[in-house]
């Protein structure tokens, strides 16, 4: 990261800014080109290792592209608000973000696909305990994406 002074590395405040995210950004490598897909999310952190998992279609570009190439960029941010100046150059943003790379993968077991609806309906709603019918979780696509690279930035 070129500028240190806005580095976070504390793992507290960096979940902590993960919690405020409502959005993940995925970019996939399809032949050339970077197709870069919004999505909600939910996740489990241990330590300082994330999994973020996602729902989505059956079928699609996504889909081929998680099957094609499973290497991907992702970006988060949050607390967006613009500094203003009285000069153009002195104008700012205070923003906290995320970025990083990983490996993606579709979710085949029941369990796992439980409790990555289950995560993502708690960051979603703030809720808990959320049920899951077999029928229900069987007709919905669970992704994840498995965290290897990340950092964290804000500025205030």
């Amino acid at each position: 990261m070129r500028r240190k002074d806005r580095e976070v590395t504390d793992l507290i405040k960096i979940e902590n800014i993960i919690s405020r995210c409502t959005c993940c950004r995925i970019g996939f490598h399809d032949d050339g080109e970077v197709y870069i897909v919004p999505l909600s999310f939910g996740y489990e952190a241990k330590g300082d290792t994330y999994i973020f998992y996602f729902h989505g279609a059956k079928e699609g570009r996504k889909i081929d592209l998680i099957k094609k190439n499973p290497i991907v960029g992702f970006e988060m941010d949050t607390n967006y608000a613009l500094n203003e100046a009285d000069l153009a150059c002195g104008y700012s943003a205070r923003f906290q973000s995320i970025i990083g790379n990983g490996v993606i993968s579709i979710v085949s077991e029941i369990e796992e696909k439980k409790l990555g609806l289950s995560l993502l309906m708690e960051h979603n709603t703030g809720k808990q305990n959320w049920n899951f019918d077999e029928k229900m979780v069987n007709a919905a696509t669970v992704f994840k994406l498995e965290v290897t690279k990340m950092s964290c930035k804000e500025h205030e």
